[in-house]
């Protein structure tokens, strides 16, 4: 797939892609923190650097919003290559 965008302009893009505290991830740690969680985020020792982790309940939790999801009728849930998510696959850890 060629890219019909300059160099410049992809690396442009793409640096203005956030990576940490998203507006949900940041609203999911409220919402544990309020009902008594206590976390690490974006732990770089586990597989994938899981936004949130709950190192007490061994448990690593990814936060994905609606650009990966692609919810119906959401304005984030579009970009112009609907083929993107055709190359990727699920991984599942237990």
């Amino acid at each position: 797939m060629s890219d019909k965008l300059t160099p410049e302009k992809r690396s442009w893009n793409m640096s203005r892609i956030k990576g940490k505290d998203t507006k949900i991830e940041v609203e999911v740690r409220k919402y544990l923190f309020s009902k008594g969680y206590r976390f690490r985020k974006n732990d770089k020792r586990y597989p994938g650097k899981p936004d949130i982790v709950l190192p007490k309940y061994h448990v690593a939790i990814f936060v994905h919003g609606c650009f990966w999801h692609r919810h119906e009728g959401c304005k984030d849930a579009s970009s112009s290559a609907d083929s993107l998510l055709s190359g990727m696959r699920l991984y599942i850890c237990c």
